[in-house]
């Protein structure tokens, strides 16, 4: 796990001076790699690549990057783990390679001299973002994981593409000059993260999740960030693998579902506990950390180090469901208990962090349970992937019931959503005169109805249940660019593919790779390899979601290694006390925040709508937790992007984005 940057100029702008400027670039990833660092420059070809190295496989010298393949045609700077490196590694000495170390490198350097970079790409299992640079044919090649786990930002200045695995790093380049992005920022304000197809700034874009990029310095003539952006191609589509997954399900009994998912589980994880540095994993006490740590310690002859969360708040406290998790399985737990003021504490780092503004409030307790784990191992397990693949969220087995009101006439639904929002019991007193199922009439009076109750159409549904609210002014509407909704069969599974295209790696992959890559702590993410995900969609919806359950087919997994009473209780998530941290010990922080909003001076936010937000939530007329949060993390983060001026023109940006703020706010 590293961090990558690089510059490729255009032939007109061939001024090598500015290849130099990689070693700044490099130099601000060092919290994703402490353990060394390497350049690599070619003044000729006007190419330039550094490298941040966090050292997990081959410590030696062997292991270092941006590394020059053997044949010395090929130079690459990578981020990330290839899992399967081991079985590529006997395949390609079998075909006559020989190596100097035993990295995951090397081996993957190797594969595209002999396969070519897309099928190489295909046979990697594992996250990455990557650079390729082939010094025959003058090409840089740049490559993304197949579900965005690892991040990889590309713009173009003055006729230099740059890339970066975060964004701080753009900033070190002379001439960067970023405009603030309102539709992003609206995304960001609705609901908590800003989606793949978008970036704060403008000009600026991430490669897509199975997406490459392959271009020479000829293309940089004329080109925008924009026209970059339509060249990539997709290596790996979860659209055609969703579709053609349920199209040909698995036509297996029950029983050989399960042990075929748990022979894939069972490789997955042995695969990422390879490390030459101390493992361990976080444990929540929830289905798919407890799942991954079965695993993890079923595979291991010695204790596996597990590491918790725990909030002072009983209501969101996990840690005693993980501890009994831990005490089952013989592991080696440490738990931490989570106050209002080591979060207040900590706040001031966050937007430094998500150099992108990040609204997902479960960020503190990722960041502190990174941090806890990172003082006694060097990578960590977790469970994320598993609501995603196998239906764990409560929209998913909610289906039904929002599948049943979509099917009702518009006009009834939104004056419906109107009495809700006035108070009126005449919604509530109408379900019982009809004659439904439990299972559809339970749930429908939910405070969350009001909202989808109007929704047009799936994808409105999908935005009105994923919202954090409307407290801001900015009316415009969201961005397209999202990838369409294959054919699929259920609604079901339709809103599980919408949370793997779009909130998967927008939020819960931003969030576990920032807060993780913050302490130098490399997290492995086994329930999201790819052959358990194509696996998953090809299972049918009723052994993901059944009874009123989710990851029906994972629990019976679980089954195998700890008793149900251990993990059978309602969801929880990584939730957050954050509406009650905001009324008590974050009430002065967040009032002198929202007392001088830079992004409502400037037009951006509607700031009496705001004030009204703040003091319901004050008063507990109204939850607004979420959408205050949103509010001041969105503050936070452009206050620290502005102080940036000193390298850049980032505080320029407010007077070229004032008068379109203005403008989207009426």
């Amino acid at each position: 796990m590293c961090g990558i940057a690089g510059i490729l100029l255009a032939s007109r702008k061939a001024d090598r001076r500015r290849l130099s400027v990689v070693r700044a670039m490099t130099a601000t990833l060092r919290h994703r790699g402490p353990d060394g660092s390497g350049i690599w420059v070619d003044g000729g070809a006007g190419i330039a690549l550094g490298h941040r190295r966090l050292a997990i496989v081959d410590l030696s010298e062997a292991g270092r990057q941006p590394m020059i393949s053997h044949g010395g045609d090929l130079v690459m700077t990578f981020n990330g783990e290839i899992f399967n490196f081991a079985e590529l590694r006997m395949e390609l000495e079998a075909c006559g390679h020989r190596f100097r170390g035993h990295s995951d490198t090397e081996v993957m350097l190797a594969a595209f001299e002999s396969f070519g970079i897309d099928e190489s790409l295909q046979r990697f299992a594992g996250m990455f973002a990557l650079a390729l640079w082939d010094r025959r044919q003058r090409v840089l090649h740049l490559a993304r994981d197949r579900l965005g786990k690892k991040p990889l930002y590309i713009t173009l200045v003055d006729g230099a593409l740059l890339f970066a695995s975060e964004l701080k790093a753009l900033f070190s380049f002379p001439g960067f000059q970023p405009v603030l992005d309102a539709e992003a920022l609206a995304m960001v304000l609705r609901h908590g993260w800003v989606p793949d197809h978008q970036c704060i700034w403008r000009g600026v874009f991430k490669l897509m999740p199975g997406a490459a990029l392959s271009v020479r310095a000829a293309d940089l003539e004329s080109a925008s960030a924009a026209s970059l952006r339509e060249r990539s191609r997709c290596w790996w589509s979860l659209a055609r693998v969703a579709e053609e997954g349920q199209q040909h399900q698995l036509n297996l009994d029950t029983s050989e579902l399960e042990t075929e998912l748990d022979r894939l589980l069972r490789l997955a994880v042995r695969e990422r506990m390879v490390a030459d540095v101390p493992l361990g994993a976080f444990l929540s006490g929830g289905i798919d950390s407890a799942t991954v740590v079965a695993l993890m310690q079923a595979q291991s002859a010695r204790p596996v180090r597990t590491f918790t969360i725990g909030y002072r708040e009983r209501q969101y406290d996990e840690a005693g469901d993980a501890a009994r998790v831990a005490r089952h399985l013989g592991t080696e737990h440490t738990e931490f208990h989570l106050s209002a003021a080591e979060a207040c504490a900590v706040i001031p780092e966050l937007p430094g962090i998500w150099d992108e503004p990040f609204a997902d409030e479960s960020q503190i307790p990722t960041l502190l349970v990174s941090r806890l784990a990172r003082q006694h191992v060097t990578v960590a397990l977790t469970g994320d992937g598993g609501d995603e693949c196998f239906g764990g969220y409560a929209r998913h087995f909610s289906a039904a019931r929002l599948a049943f009101m979509l099917g009702l006439p518009l006009a009834p639904r939104r004056a419906a959503a109107a009495l809700l929002m006035s108070g009126s019991k005449t919604w509530e007193r109408l379900l019982r005169a009809v004659p439904l199922r439990a299972g559809v009439r339970r749930g429908l009076s939910s405070p969350k109805l009001a909202q989808v109750l109007g929704a047009m159409d799936e994808r409105e549904l999908y935005q009105r249940l994923t919202s954090l609210g409307s407290a801001t002014a900015l009316a415009h509407p969201e961005a397209g660019g999202a990838a369409a909704v294959p054919p699929l069969p259920d609604l079901t599974a339709r809103l599980m593919y919408r949370d793997m295209a779009g909130y998967l790696p927008g939020d819960i992959l931003v969030k576990l790779d920032r807060a993780s890559m913050a302490v130098s702590l490399e997290a492995r993410c086994p329930l999201l390899d790819h052959r358990v995900v194509e696996f998953a969609w090809r299972l049918p919806t009723t052994v993901k979601v059944r009874n009123g359950k989710g990851k029906w087919l994972l629990r019976r997994v679980l089954r195998r290694y700890i008793p149900e009473a251990l993990f059978e209780r309602p969801k929880h998530g990584f939730d957050v006390p954050v509406g009650t941290w905001l009324k008590g010990p974050l009430r002065d922080w967040a009032e002198e925040v929202l007392a001088k909003p830079m992004l409502g001076r400037e037009g951006f936010l509607d700031l009496d709508r705001v004030k009204t937000c703040w003091q319901e939530h004050i008063s507990g007329r109204r939850d607004r937790a979420y959408e205050v949060w949103a509010i001041l993390m969105t503050e936070a983060w452009f206050s620290a992007a502005c102080k940036l001026s000193t390298r850049s023109t980032a505080a320029e940006a407010v007077a070229d984005t004032a008068n379109a703020a203005a403008s989207l706010a009426q």
